[in-house]
């Protein structure tokens, strides 16, 4: 056996886990594919201007990125993208939405639409908290 220290991205490695991840999962939870899932708004030009962007797999929406422009922040965009994606996940039989999200970006924002932290690393030097959050949705 050589083990080895690898410092930049290699696309073979990453390919070559990812299989046996997936692999592994699938004995363990069957063959399902993630589907994914994004909700994103444009301005009148067509730029992008937020979205929310995740995946489906077993049930749970995996909210992986969830971004709006400085330009309309604190219009409510946010919470409508967000409310339209979980309800896009939960036409596809989503029983839970997760996610996780620094301290400095926004927990209680989640919180306001029914998010609950479920698991939490502290604060440390030169790093802000981070939350683990998980929604239930009505069965």
């Amino acid at each position: 056996m050589k083990i080895e220290v690898l410092h930049k991205e290699d696309s073979a490695v990453n390919d070559t886990l990812l299989a046996g991840l997936r692999r592994y999962r699938n004995e363990n939870m069957g063959n399902e594919e993630a589907q994914p899932l994004s909700v994103v708004a444009k301005d009148d030009q067509g730029k992008i201007i937020g979205g929310v962007a995740g995946r489906c797999i077993y049930k749970n929406f995996l909210i992986e990125m969830v971004w709006v422009d400085d330009v309309v922040r604190g219009s409510g965009l946010g919470r409508r993208l967000m409310l339209q994606a979980e309800e896009q996940a939960k036409q596809r039989g989503c029983l839970v939405a997760q996610l996780d999200t620094l301290s400095f970006q926004a927990p209680q924002f989640y919180q306001k639409l029914g998010f609950e932290v479920v698991g939490t690393v502290p604060e440390f030097a030169g790093s802000p908290a981070r939350y683990f959050m998980l929604k239930k949705y009505s069965s």
